[in-house]
């Protein structure tokens, strides 16, 4: 506005009058101010926005007004009942004003402030107010920058880089969010982790009014009667609020909705007011609401609460107690967020000096999800143990235990572990499968794997081996063949630590080592009882490997987990344990090792034309011997990750397994006898049919179900 003293005069002239007034919305306050004033005096002016003032009552209904005669006190009745001229500035100016032409300045529909023009020379008309609100237009533009302004209401997040102008966009676009503004302030917290504060000075900065949260000792309802009920208010998300000095205070989400803000002061009755935005949820607060009997309540509602602000860790806070209401609620929406996100696990990491983090693994990726305040993450570590049955005293050594939860009915369980660190104690949650056994079909083996596969289960004896790291499945997989094998004419047992997935038909003991109850010792007593196929949840030491091979030897299907990197690799573990190598290559029937890699999103994902490195990269790691098995047609056609709503805008969506089924010949054998390395076996074992987890990698690759980045990770190539 630095040009104002050069435009003056140009403006006095165009619009034939004495006086040219802009009255700036002050950032923070709920006034006009006017810095810019013709004339003799220089002196700033400030007025409330109400309608004690003609400018006051444009800013307020954010509508231009011709005012002919001020004075004129039946025709400001007639715009407004309390519409009032303030005089004091002509009689301390010895200056009379005819009339008024004054417009709101306004951005982005945010009222910016107001332009006034006195005394005309033969009365304002309508070419005149229409002049007026193209200037006032073009103001806007200037005004928007010297105050800071911001186009939408949330622009500051991503000018802070708080979350990405593709997801903010995505988000305001969603159908269900343009009709629930809790819901968009739901999701800013929940799944995108921007802090309520953030949240409101991105607000503030935009709407130019303060930001006020959810503060019942400093705020309290306005006790004023007036004549707007509880359900207008709540439908509104408005709600009138005063200070210790019972200063009230118009609580809005939407501060610019002016024919709301002129409903509320009519009903008021007041003269003096200030305006401020709050999120939904707080002002739903402040008119009692609450979501106590549905749940454990919205993770920002319960972090603002527990007092989550950036600066808890500079602060001083009495320790919260493990029973405390915002406590027990934080912990069980944390656990019913991780069932919700379909997460398999759950890592509460404390901070030295910062708030806790909340991460959970989704699709195998690890992601933060909330954050606690330090002095309430020893609160959380109790309430957990608790429901544990831990001992919260002892915070010096690992501990173990289990809880479990009701979700939609359905029981949940979760494994816990403590371990004590540097920062303080932390935990980890991994929740168990629930439900029952995978088809077989749905595993998305290779229709090679899947009828190799079928063949080796389906002898009536012998050893079957699924490998891989943890997390990779293979508790999964294992239940999908008893599935398959499941008929009235088998008779099966498990021994598994602990019993996840249930399946009718199958006899499943819980192993309990504490008590000295074992694989080892479970398998004997499977022996006992009459089994045609026994599973036993992992070899995780000889004696139960030595048992399973008996077992398997006398006339047993034994299905087992072991923790190796590749089917080959397999053998020589074993063998490395002590096992017989004759008795071992004639118990084993099959070794089945697999990894779970992401899916690409099937929403967004999109097809693209294989460069020469890609098909180089396909060629050198399926082998050019073998490489004909893929039928390549140029141009090979192969899909990338773009990212969206349903994937989260990380591009995928879900895993999928990748297999190398290695069966048992006589060859294999032999080269077992004779103490074979592991590169001879995987040759012959090539050579017999199996395709590498690189290999069956590739082919879900050429099938669209994931990508090159996938296969990459996968192997630890480029």
């Amino acid at each position: 506005m630095d040009a104002f003293e050069t435009l003056q005069q140009v403006l006095l002239s165009h619009f034939s009058v004495e006086r040219v007034s802009i009255f700036q919305r002050r950032k923070q306050q709920q006034d006009l101010l006017a810095r810019f004033k013709t004339g003799k005096t220089t002196q700033q002016i400030a007025v409330p926005i109400s309608p004690l003032s003609i400018a006051g009552y444009v800013a307020l209904s954010q509508e231009p007004v011709i005012i002919d005669d001020p004075y004129d006190a039946q025709a400001l009745f007639a715009i407004h009942p309390r519409l009032r001229f303030a005089d004091k500035f002509d009689k301390q100016n010895q200056f009379t004003t005819r009339n008024i032409l004054c417009i709101p300045i306004i951005h982005a529909n945010v009222l910016l402030g107001v332009i006034q023009f006195i005394n005309h020379v033969d009365g304002f008309t309508d070419a005149d107010l229409h002049a007026g609100l193209q200037l006032a237009a073009l103001l806007g533009q200037q005004f928007r920058y010297e105050l800071g302004g911001t186009l939408r209401p949330l622009d500051t997040l991503v000018h802070r880089e708080l979350i990405s102008e593709k997801s903010l966009t995505t988000l305001l676009e969603d159908k269900y969010v343009k009709t629930d503004p809790k819901l968009l302030m739901q999701k800013l917290i929940g799944e995108h982790r921007i802090a309520p504060a953030d949240i409101g000075r991105s607000l503030s900065m935009h709407y130019q009014v303060p930001f006020i949260q959810y503060d019942p000792d400093k705020y309290h309802v306005y006790s004023n009667e007036h004549r707007l009920n509880v359900s207008y208010l709540k439908r509104n998300l408005v709600v009138i609020i005063a200070d210790s000095n019972d200063k009230p205070i118009i609580l809005m989400s939407q501060p610019n909705n002016a024919s709301l803000i002129m409903e509320i002061e009519r009903a008021l009755s007041i003269d003096a007011y200030e305006i401020a935005v709050g999120l939904a949820t707080h002002i739903l607060q402040f008119l009692g609401e609450s979501d106590s009997g549905v749940g454990p309540g919205e993770m920002d509602e319960i972090l603002d609460e527990i007092g989550t602000t950036s600066d808890d860790s500079d602060e001083h806070f009495e320790e919260m107690s493990d029973d405390a209401p915002a406590v027990v609620r934080l912990v069980s929406r944390i656990l019913h967020d991780a069932k919700r996100l379909n997460a398999s696990d759950i890592h509460i990491d404390p901070e030295k000096s910062a708030p806790t983090r909340v991460r959970m693994r989704v699709d195998g990726v690890c992601r933060d999800i909330n954050q606690v305040p330090a002095s309430h993450h020893n609160a959380v570590i109790a309430r957990i143990k608790i429901m544990a049955n831990l001992n919260i005293a002892e915070k010096r050594i690992p501990q173990d235990g289990k809880l479990a939860f009701k979700l939609s009915g359905q029981l949940v369980e979760v494994r816990v572990a403590t371990i004590p660190t540097v920062a303080g104690e932390g935990v980890v949650m991994r929740i168990l499968a629930t439900g029952g056994a995978m088809p077989i079909d749905k595993m998305n083996l290779s229709n090679q794997n899947m009828t190799m596969l079928k063949n080796i289960v389906r002898r009536p004896h012998g050893i079957m081996l699924v490998v891989g790291p943890t997390g990779s499945g293979k508790t999964t997989t294992l239940h999908a063949i008893l599935g398959y094998l499941n008929t009235p004419d088998k008779k099966i047992w498990t021994a598994e630590d602990p019993v996840e997935i249930t399946q009718a038909g199958l006899q499943q003991v819980q192993v309990n080592p504490k008590i000295g109850f074992t694989f080892a010792n479970a398998l004997r007593a499977f022996l006992r009882a009459d089994p045609d196929i026994i599973l036993i949840g992992e070899m995780r030491d000889k004696e139960t490997a030595h048992a399973g091979i008996e077992a398997s030897l006398t006339g047993h299907l034994v299905l087992s987990t072991l923790h190796t990197n590749s089917a080959p690799e397999t053998i020589t573990r074993l063998l490395d344990l002590g096992l017989d190598p004759v008795n071992f290559s004639d118990a084993c029937v099959g070794i089945l090792a697999q990894r779970l890699i992401q899916t690409l999103c099937p929403e967004c994902k999109t097809s693209y034309i294989a460069s020469a490195d890609e098909l180089a990269f396909i060629e050198r790691q399926y082998g050019s011997a073998v490489i004909h098995e893929l039928s390549l047609i140029q141009p090979v056609t192969l899909y990338q990750a773009n990212g969206c709503e349903h994937c989260g805008d990380i591009g995928y969506k879900g895993r999928t397994g990748v297999h190398e089924l290695l069966r048992m010949t006589p060859e294999l054998r032999s080269l077992i006898y004779h103490n074979s390395n592991v590169s001879e076996l995987a040759k012959q074992a090539s050579q017999d049919g199996m395709r590498t987890l690189m290999q069956d990698g590739i082919k879900k690759v050429l099938s669209g179900i994931t990508d090159i980045k996938q296969i990459q990770i996968l192997g630890g190539v480029d």
